[in-house]
């Protein structure tokens, strides 16, 4: 019986994977790629034109201006390039989401744009997040299950007037969280990119894969490599808050959407394939208030910052946080094909390594609980 079960389990998964053609998804990709590489130049010119240029200052690690908008590359390569797939699409398997992903980006990538050239306040930002946000919720998008480990499938979110705005903070807390670890060149690009490549990962490992999941997550990937061919070190164009928000926005809605076919993800998958932004924005408030300073006050605190301090490169630096945003992402994968005590154990050496790391590279300042407990119990090992 259960080898007619998995056999039965493999038949659905084929299923789902065929339900779209190997070719369309080979045609997104491509297609965004290379419109993203045919676009970002035309971005900075048009950057230096309207004056939508980053000028060097007291936290800046580039010491030239720079031409901003390349996110409008990477916002145009995606849609385009859905749209270019879509008619080889059949009906039945086209989703309002990816419609609704589209209309929010338009909003979220505008309001990044302006502030790209105006340099919006964060109250204006913060309404042009929250907008793009309900655009989403109104085309159906809503965290209403809530899968946990250890033997429950699922916990069903029964109002909505908790699973609106519990969807709606996810979407601006990750759309931030992308924005914040914009510092360095192709960090927010690289990272997204390997966030997105997780995503598609798990929604290929799930019975039932959702053929638009792995479609956008796709096209996701070929939008961003095809930036990163200007954006790696030394970059030619940053991507600024039009790419960065927009990143951010499109992997909160992905992440649910992948998150809720998956019965047997927790809810913590989609915590960790997003590890390094969350992580990061975490940390930047807890030291910002330990600090008494206001949360939206920028600072040269993150990640990217303490380890270019202890001497690292640019390019190195990148590298190394690309390195550990894919140890959050394996954590992911194996997390959604192991659960209970294999899950804790995960987590538990998860936190512990995460406030060791942060600690010793001071990004909480000169707070080292952890480390200091650990140096107590060294010394009072060696005196006996």
């Amino acid at each position: 019986m259960q080898i007619i079960h998995c056999q039965h389990e493999c038949r659905e998964k084929l299923k789902g994977l065929k339900i779209l053609n190997w070719w369309i998804y080979g045609i997104g990709f491509v297609a965004s790629c290379a419109l993203s590489i045919l676009l970002t130049p035309l971005m900075a010119k048009l950057a230096i034109k309207v004056g939508a240029v980053s000028v060097p200052n007291h936290r800046s690690v580039h010491t030239k201006p720079m031409p901003l908008l390349g996110g409008l590359a990477i916002f145009l390569a995606f849609v385009c390039s859905y749209f270019i797939v879509m008619p080889g699409i059949q009906y039945q398997d086209k989703d309002h989401i990816a419609i609704g992903l589209i209309l929010g980006g338009l909003v979220i990538a505008f309001t990044g744009a302006l502030d790209d050239r105006f340099n919006l306040s964060p109250k204006l930002k913060l309404l042009g997040q929250l907008s793009a946000a309900i655009i989403a919720v109104s085309f159906g998008l809503e965290i209403d299950v809530i899968n946990i480990p250890f033997g429950i499938n699922s916990l069903p979110i029964m109002h909505e007037w908790i699973s609106i705005p519990l969807t709606i903070l996810w979407i601006v807390g990750v759309t931030n969280a992308i924005n914040l670890i914009d510092g360095l060149d192709g960090l927010s690009a690289g990272v997204s990119c390997i966030s997105a490549a997780t995503l598609l990962v798990v929604a290929l490992l799930m019975p039932f894969s959702n053929p638009m999941v792995i479609l956008l997550c796709i096209i996701l990937i070929g939008s961003s490599l095809g930036f990163l061919v200007f954006n790696f070190h030394p970059a030619k164009i940053f991507m600024g808050d039009s790419g960065a928000l927009f990143l951010g926005y499109a992997l909160s809605i992905l992440s649910i959407l992948g998150y809720k076919q998956a019965t047997i993800v927790s809810f913590l998958v989609p915590l960790l394939i997003l590890g390094v932004p969350i992580s990061d924005t975490l940390l930047a408030i807890i030291r910002r208030k330990l600090n008494n300073k206001p949360i939206s006050v920028a600072d040269k605190g993150h990640l990217h910052h303490r380890l270019m301090n202890l001497g690292f490169s640019m390019r190195k630096t990148v590298l190394i946080i690309y390195g550990i945003s894919i140890a959050f992402s394996l954590c992911a994968v194996l997390m959604t094909q192991k659960q209970n005590w294999v899950t804790v154990v995960l987590v538990i050496t998860i936190l512990i390594a995460l406030e060791i790391g942060a600690e010793f590279i001071g990004i909480l300042n000169k707070r080292k609980p952890v480390l200091n407990l650990l140096q107590k119990a060294i010394d009072a090992g060696k005196s006996k």
